[in-house]
């Protein structure tokens, strides 16, 4: 893994000569940069170790109105070389620029004090004293100050020999998630379209299917250049030049992703945690406009906070940045803040929840807003629990978590399963990876109980809902993997019982009144009377004393526990009655190969009428099928 050096400062210090002599090259390519003596866009050199590898260098420029390019090269950046020269001091760029270092979350770095050529020795001294004043409270504060010449080379290798110690004690960075910041696009004759940046995680092939985000058009690496050389792979932490087949310099701008074909998500709303810097004249206000830089893409966005009304220098909270258009990142990454008038860095963070998905403020409880403050410093297993649970009900597949925590998809689903195996975290979708918190699925489980419940107590004389119904009952958009994963498990820890497609509660019995079960009792008792002649429904309720409307539901409870079979509308035979005339048709097929309606009259002694609609509901019980007028068994063999 390659790493990446910084030089930050102000305008003049000397960066652009400091690396020149470090490494024999000239950053500053453009010719208004030869003709002014200003950096204007970003430099890139290298400096091969002493171990083998190759660390980049970005040259960042000093000056105020560029310090929009400053972020975007400090974006990728392992630790800087803060550069002060030692006839001027600290400057105003030097701070912000040591600032916006801070709020990208840089936490190494070494001090070079330039031009000591110029300079007496007492006055060497007292900038040395000066600057480690200035670093004290800083995340610099006790790094090593080296004073250095460029032109008389004074001071060179001990530098030299800090940078590569400091190159050695860098984090290694995530090596599945490939993407490429772009900070810079240009047409090479003969090439085509080439775009360049730092490659902050993962690695890239030639041959490789990519897309820019935002937008998804899509593209393959025709080839790849690390510091002028070709190369057929590059890693993470190499400064690179990319060849995009198929794409034109209007298509793409300073700030996109190049990315893996669907491995990362575009989003216009982040949850962000956000520290105003102690040196902003003033504090954001709710809903105010700023300019918000991320990797190397500015652009307009609106903070909205959680719990205040203005975020005051010096303070952090929890806030929603919504896009003017969308962009794409992952949990952890850090964030600029610069406000409009002045323009200049005020605040900076790190990105909490990267995704449209996130509840909206309303949505998220002052618990729920603790835990998030809190993610930055949680552990694996916390941290996915927090994003899963924010996930809401529908939960999220595993590439989405990934993006959520920063967590490489295996160690994540090796944490999700030791989660599982506590009761935490539960997949419902293996085929796509999707889980779920124990608070969601509590939720839906819950919804899925309180419909049976209603259900119940509506209609007390059924013994069961539809299992569709169910479902449904777990709340609009859920996907039916997610409803039938929640009702099996609601099955297996026995908080609900089936009856084939019916579904109760396990204690749920019907219960009738004493009139109730009075006119059960009549109703049967009809039935078992006349058997095979079952009775008419009109002149059954009018001896009764009864409306259909009343006994509709007796007779939907006596089918229900086959008491009595439903043959159609008013038509209802008993159950044992039933396997009956089953048996003696299955017995007449043995030594037939049709039945007639009058057959089945001849052979049961029931009316033509109503052996006609026998027929028809043995039809639809595949017992029988219809040929012509009459019936054969069906899947019987010629």
């Amino acid at each position: 893994m390659a790493v990446i050096m910084g030089t930050a400062g102000h305008i003049d210090h000397g960066k652009t000569s400091l690396v020149r002599a470090l490494t024999g090259i000239d950053c500053d390519r453009l010719g208004e940069e030869k003709r002014r003596g200003i950096t204007i866009e970003l430099g890139f050199a290298h400096a091969d170790l002493p171990d083998g590898t190759r660390m980049g260098i970005v040259d960042m420029p000093g000056h105020e109105r560029f310090v929009r390019t400053m972020v975007a090269g400090a974006s990728g950046i392992d630790f800087v070389l803060l550069v002060i020269a030692a006839d001027e001091g600290v400057m105003p760029q030097t701070r912000e620029h040591l600032e916006i270092c801070t709020l990208l979350g840089v936490k190494h770095g070494l001090v070079a004090l330039t031009k000591t050529d110029m300079v007496d020795e007492e006055m060497l001294e007292l900038a040395r004293e000066d600057v480690a004043d200035f670093l004290k409270g800083t995340f610099l504060e006790g790094a090593p100050i080296f004073p250095v010449s460029s032109m008389t080379g004074e001071g060179m290798d001990a530098l030299r020999t800090a940078i590569v110690e400091q190159s050695r004690r860098q984090p290694r960075r995530r090596s599945d998630l490939f993407r490429l910041p772009v900070d810079r696009v240009f047409s090479l004759k003969g090439h085509g379209t080439v775009v360049t940046g730092t490659l902050v995680s993962g690695s890239a092939k030639v041959g490789d299917d990519v897309e820019l985000l935002p937008g998804g058009k899509s593209s393959h690496i025709r080839s790849i250049q690390n510091h002028g050389q070709s190369v057929e792979q590059a890693e993470a932490g190499h400064r690179i030049s990319l060849n995009l087949h198929g794409l034109s310099v209007e298509d793409i701008s300073r700030g996109d992703v190049v990315t893996h074909v669907g491995a990362m998500r575009e989003s216009t709303r982040w949850i962000v945690e956000l520290t105003c810097l102690k040196s902003s004249p003033r504090g954001l206000r709710h809903r105010k406009e700023v300019h918000f830089h991320h990797s190397a893409r500015e652009l307009s966005a609106r903070l909205y906070f959680y719990d205040r009304d203005r975020l005051e220098p010096g303070q952090t909270a929890l806030a929603e940045v919504h896009f003017s258009e969308p962009v794409a990142g992952v949990f952890a990454d850090r964030c600029i803040v610069r406000s409009f008038s002045p323009l200049r860095t005020v605040a900076g963070g790190s990105i909490l929840y990267p995704l449209d998905s996130a509840p909206r403020r309303s949505k998220i409880s002052p618990e729920m807003q603790k835990k998030l403050l809190a993610l930055p410093t949680a552990d694996d297993a916390g941290r996915i629990a927090v994003q899963l649970e924010l996930a809401g009900r529908l939960g999220a597949p595993l590439a989405e978590l990934s993006l959520l925590t920063d967590i490489a998809p295996k160690p994540l689903e090796k944490q999700l399963q030791a989660m599982s195996g506590r009761g935490l975290a539960f997949c419902w979708d293996k085929e796509a990876k999707s889980w779920i918190s124990a608070s969601a699925l509590e939720e839906l489980s819950s919804n899925a109980l309180e419909a049976v419940e209603y259900f119940h107590k509506k209609n007390p004389l059924q013994p069961g809902m539809a299992k569709g119904v169910v479902l449904a009952g777990m709340g609009r958009n859920v996907p039916q993997k997610l409803t039938h994963y929640v009702l099996e498990k609601l099955l297996k820890g026995g908080k609900l019982a089936a009856d084939g497609e019916t579904l109760r509660l396990p204690g749920h019995k019907v219960s009738l009144a004493n009139d109730q079960q009075a006119l059960c009792d009549a109703l049967l008792k009809a039935h078992r009377e006349s058997p095979l002649v079952p009775p008419n429904h009109t002149e059954l309720f009018a001896e009764l004393g009864i409306t259909s409307k009343q006994a509709q539901p007796m007779f939907k409870l006596l089918a229900a526990d086959g008491t009595l079979v439903k043959i159609k509308e008013d038509l209802y035979f008993l159950g044992e009655v039933m396997e009956e005339l089953r048996a003696k048709v299955r017995a007449w097929f043995e030594t037939h190969e049709e039945i007639s309606p009058g057959d089945f009259r001849d052979l049961t002694t029931i009316s033509r009428k109503n052996g006609v609609a026998l027929l028809e509901h043995f039809d639809k019980e595949q017992m029988t099928m219809r040929v012509g007028e009459k019936r054969v068994l069906r899947g019987r063999r010629p």
